[in-house]
C-alpha cells in the first residue's frame, strides 16, 4: 500500500480535498489513518473508492444512489441487478429531464421566433417575449405575433 497526503490522493483521483473530507464525513469514503501529526494518509484502495465515487457523480448519481452502489460493490453476497435497477432508474429519470429540457428548448425558440416576427428592436415593455412570460403562457404562434399591436412592426 502506497501512503498519501490529501494532496496526492485530490491528484490522483480528480477530487479536491474540501471533497474528500466531505465524503469521509457522510461515510461515502472510509475515515483516513492519522499520522502523528495528525494529517490523513491514504492507500490504494482509497484511490480505487474515491476513482469509482467521482466516477458515479460524474454519470449524475445522487449521493444515496452512490453510497447503494459503494456497499453492493463491498458486498459479495448481493447480485449485480442491484446496480442494473439502480442504474436503469437514473436512466428513466435523464430521459424525462431530457423530454422536458426539449420541451423547454421549443418554447424558447418559439419565443424568439415571436420576437423576431413581432417586435425585435423595439422598445423593451412592448416585447412579445415579455409579455408573454408576464402572463404565464408560452410563446405565441406566428398567427397571434402577426395579429400584435406592438408599435416596432408597424
Amino acid at each position: 500500500m502506497s501512503a498519501m497526503k490529501i494532496g496526492a490522493l485530490a491528484r490522483r483521483t480528480g477530487t479536491n480535498a474540501p471533497t474528500i473530507r466531505y465524503y469521509e464525513e457522510i461515510g461515502l469514503l472510509r475515515t483516513a489513518n492519522r499520522q502523528a501529526g495528525g494529517q490523513r494518509v491514504y492507500g490504494d484502495a482509497d484511490v480505487k473508492q474515491l476513482t469509482f465515487i467521482r466516477r458515479c457523480r460524474e454519470f449524475g448519481f445522487s449521493i444515496d444512489q452512490v453510497r447503494s452502489l459503494v456497499a453492493l460493490m463491498q458486498d459479495p453476497s448481493r447480485s449485480c441487478l442491484h446496480a442494473r435497477d439502480l442504474a436503469h432508474g437514473h436512466l428513466v429519470a435523464i430521459r424525462a429531464k431530457l423530454a422536458e429540457l426539449k420541451g423547454l428548448e421549443r418554447s424558447i425558440a418559439a419565443f424568439v421566433a415571436s420576437c423576431d416576427a413581432s417586435c425585435a428592436g423595439g422598445p423593451g415593455p412592448e416585447c412579445v417575449i415579455l409579455d408573454d412570460l408576464s402572463k404565464g403562457r408560452t410563446a405565441r404562434s406566428k398567427s397571434s405575433a402577426r395579429r400584435s399591436n406592438c408599435s416596432a412592426c408597424s
